[in-house]
């Protein structure tokens, strides 16, 4: 890690930020405060899950007026097409369609990408919140990667504007298999812009407290409890800018609005759950990528991906649990989904699956 002059970050190369006046904190602090819908979990409840925390922050700390930046070494640049290129997903062309190998069955995939979502349509939605569980998933090949998170979108599926954040596993962006904490944004449905955290100019980050590609690792506690992680996404009011926080307290930072178009008003669609991309995905020999935990969704013993705490803010900027909710997977045999959802008590969502493997035989093509 390196510790970088705020005003000196990779954001202000964005043409359209050359004059932004950082803005050091959200315009109100209600903004990014919990609605009243919220309940406050019991002992016992919280007792069943712990925070992540950053493995960099074991070696030091960033002093104020600077910001954590994860230092791209030239190794990682030569596994690049171009500079441009690094740390960008694979353009999400227009649906292609896929048949499976008994010549009947016929489905779609977005290219190159696999999704196991919960969704929600039919409001102007200004932000989403939700705890997440964290895993470290087997990613099979270096240009691929598996990720949990929350995506609030606008537009259509060839060209959509999209703020995210959450965990991802991902060789050909850190190197590493480790799971990291990360953003990502486009305006064109990653055909030409966005990148993954600071890799290009657009996210403005404020806090020197969290790395945006920092390792997570599990606070330890006797007898190995699961580990999670809580992101609240929100549009500010009165700048139009798209913050984001980490855990319940720690504001990492915003996507500015003069990188959007129509985003910078509203989104049309919040979405929660996991993303594979490979290029091996729908074919012979499909990827044995895992998605979430790498399990089947479990509602019972909880053993796979799972979203909890599920909330959105619309027009009132109230956080609320969804009035409406969907699933949606696009290759069900090797990634699926699960809503559990009763009276009265709030929808958690389960997700995830092994990609091709012994647990998924039908995931073959």
């Amino acid at each position: 890690m390196d510790c970088i002059d705020i005003y000196k970050q990779p954001a202000f190369n964005h043409p359209a930020l050359r004059k932004h006046k950082i803005q050091m904190a959200p315009s109100s602090v209600e903004t990014m405060k919990m609605g009243v819908v919220s309940r406050k979990l019991t002992r016992k409840e919280d007792s069943k899950m712990i925070q992540t925390y950053q493995l960099w922050r074991k070696n030091g700390s960033c002093p104020t007026g600077t910001i954590p930046i994860r230092r791209i070494r030239a190794t990682k640049l030569l596994n690049c097409n171009s500079a441009e290129n690094c740390g960008r997903k694979g353009p999400s062309f227009p649906d292609q369609l896929k048949k499976s190998n008994d010549n009947k069955a016929f489905h779609y995939l977005q290219a190159n990408h696999s999704l196991a979502i919960l969704l929600t349509v039919g409001y102007n939605y200004n932000g989403a919140k939700a705890e997440m569980k964290v895993y470290t998933p087997h990613v099979e090949h270096d240009d691929e990667y598996s990720t949990s998170r929350i995506a609030l979108k606008t537009g259509p599926s060839y060209s959509y504007e999209s703020v995210e954040s959450g965990w991802a596993v991902n060789p050909s962006v850190y190197g590493d298999r480790e799971t990291r904490l990360y953003t990502y944004w486009t305006v064109d449905s990653s055909n030409a812009t966005g990148c993954f955290d600071l890799t290009c100019p657009g996210f403005v980050q404020t806090s020197n407290e969290i790395a945006l590609g920092g390792v997570i690792r599990s606070i330890p506690v006797p007898g190995g409890l699961p580990w999670s992680m809580t992101i609240h996404i929100v549009r500010d009011p009165i700048t139009m800018n798209w913050w984001l926080q980490y855990q319940e307290n720690i504001t990492v930072g915003y996507w500015p609005a003069e990188i959007f178009e129509a985003l910078s008003a509203t989104a049309e669609t919040v979405q929660w759950g996991g993303e594979v991309s490979s290029s091996r995905l729908g074919h012979p020999g499909h990827t044995s990528t895992e998605m979430g935990s790498g399990e089947f969704p479990d509602h019972t013993f909880e053993t796979s991906g799972w979203i909890k705490k599920i909330r959105i803010q619309d027009n009132s900027m109230v956080l609320k649990i969804p009035e409406w909710l969907f699933t949606y997977t696009d290759d069900y045999e090797c990634y699926n989904v699960y809503i559990h959802r009763e009276y009265f008590v709030e929808p958690k969502f389960y997700f995830g699956g092994p990609g091709k493997g012994w647990q998924s035989w039908r995931c073959v093509y």
